[in-house]
């Protein structure tokens, strides 16, 4: 079943190839998928890559042995005659921008910059662009520091913006695959801000860059303090929304998983409910589905079933599941407050549709033991989530008539249609009368 609700062949398209590296390495943790065809998936990545002395590694793993195929050596030779010959011809560039004294004399002004480097150090475009195919390959090689200082000091001088763009998908890639989340986020802020203003050729162009950009900021979203709330702020905009819902739903697990674990934003919960509403036929994920059934279905048997299949699902995604690790002990802290949440979610609907709620039933549906299930409403309730008190003698938790329930409300909604009905026939009526008397 977990390797079943593995989006990690959808999501790999989406990426570049060194980030699909984190991504296999948890699969193979996990145990997913046999580890044969774990190794020959990083071996055919890696073959696109310059990391030749990983792939060989990899390569004496697989097949238990100290020796390499001929090509691999050939190919490792080329790497390093390729690398030596870029690192020559941006060293007058990486000179001058290790001489500390001499980079002051540069200016927020690109163009007097140009023009200083060109007569005072003899460094011109061609060096500039040197400099830009060294950090790509340095990237390639997997040199992610040397390649985002690199990118950085490329972007300062370049002119050209597409390849600067270019430069900073790359410098987001980098942040990423070394773990600086801080940075990582300033990076894809700055491209967020690019791909909404920029003229794409096509609309279709920008959707496919808004895309880019939300996978790569899974990484981001779900290992920086503030991410929670942040993955809510980008995927929950209307563009990024309708681009998930048009070309990658099954992003729609993550944002649900936010809203979930993220207790401050119920007002934009219920449309996104609505979303979910909409998209539960087309979207066959655990995670959307316990929503669905909760809030559209009303379904509380199918939300119990689901939510130890969301369970699941956490454990063995590489961006829900990961793992911390305290002494001897190793926890993986989404899924606690997944299913904290979760359950809150079942009891407090389950209890506005019923005034008076059997504790053994409850229990059931939180997937708790009765003593469990009663710590866990006393709780609830003292922490004033749910309006409502305990009958220890017979058992019960009857509901506080603070607000209409679920069916006063859609009693409520019926009279209202129906008084709306009956004054439109009353209108046509009254109509038909007066054409008749003419």
């Amino acid at each position: 079943m977990a390797a079943k609700y593995d989006l990690t062949p959808r999501i790999a398209p989406q990426l570049d190839r060194h980030l699909v590296f984190p991504l296999l390495e948890f699969l193979q943790e996990r145990t997913l998928y046999p580890d044969e065809d774990m190794l020959k998936a990083k071996i055919e990545l890696l073959n696109h890559t310059n990391m030749v002395d990983y792939a060989m590694d990899i390569h004496k793993s697989l097949y238990h042995t100290e020796d390499v195929p001929q090509e691999m050596m050939e190919r490792r030779a080329e790497v390093v005659a390729r690398l030596k010959a870029l690192e020559e011809a941006a060293a007058p560039l990486i000179n001058f921008l290790q001489n500390s004294s001499a980079v002051q004399e540069l200016r927020a002004d690109k163009q007097h910059n140009l023009q200083l480097l060109q007569e005072r150090y003899q460094i011109g475009p061609d060096q500039i662009e040197a400099l830009y195919q060294y950090a790509k390959f340095q990237f390639e090689c997997g040199n992610y520091s040397g390649a985002a200082d690199y990118l950085y000091q490329y972007r300062a001088l370049c002119t050209n913006s597409d390849r600067s763009v270019s430069a900073l998908w790359g410098k987001l890639a980098a942040e990423i695959l070394m773990q600086n989340w801080d940075i990582a986020l300033e990076e894809l802020n700055r491209l967020k801000e690019i791909i909404d203003s920029k003229s794409f050729s096509t609309p279709l162009n920008q959707v496919q860059n808004r895309i880019w950009l939300m996978h790569w900021s899974l990484f981001i979203f779900f290992n920086h303090d503030n991410g929670r709330t942040q993955i809510i702020d980008l995927f929950n905009q209307d563009k990024y929304l309708n681009a998930i819902q048009t070309s990658a739903p099954h992003l729609l697990r993550y944002l649900a998983t936010a809203f979930i674990v993220n207790k401050r934003r119920r007002p934009q919960f219920k449309d996104f409910i609505k979303v979910i509403q909409q998209e539960q036929y087309s979207c066959k994920d655990p995670i959307t589905e316990f929503l669905a059934c909760i809030y559209v279905n009303y379904d509380f048997d199918g939300a119990q079933k689901k939510m130890k299949e969301c369970e699941e699902v956490i454990m063995n995604d590489p961006f829900l599941g990961k793992r911390v690790e305290e002494g001897s002990f190793s926890s993986v802290l989404l899924r606690d407050e997944f299913l904290e949440n979760a359950r809150l979610f079942i009891s407090e609907t389950y209890c506005r549709i019923h005034q008076r709620v059997d504790m053994g039933v409850l229990a059931e549906k939180l997937n708790l033991n009765y003593e469990e299930a009663e710590r866990w409403i006393v709780n609830l309730i003292r922490t004033s989530k749910l309006d409502a008190k305990i009958d220890s003698e017979s058992g019960t938790v009857i509901m506080e008539p603070t607000q209409p329930n679920v069916y006063e409300q859609l009693i409520d909604h019926t009279k209202a249609l129906s008084g709306r009905t009956y004054k439109l026939v009353s209108q046509l009526l009254e109509h038909a009368q007066t054409q008749a008397a003419r």
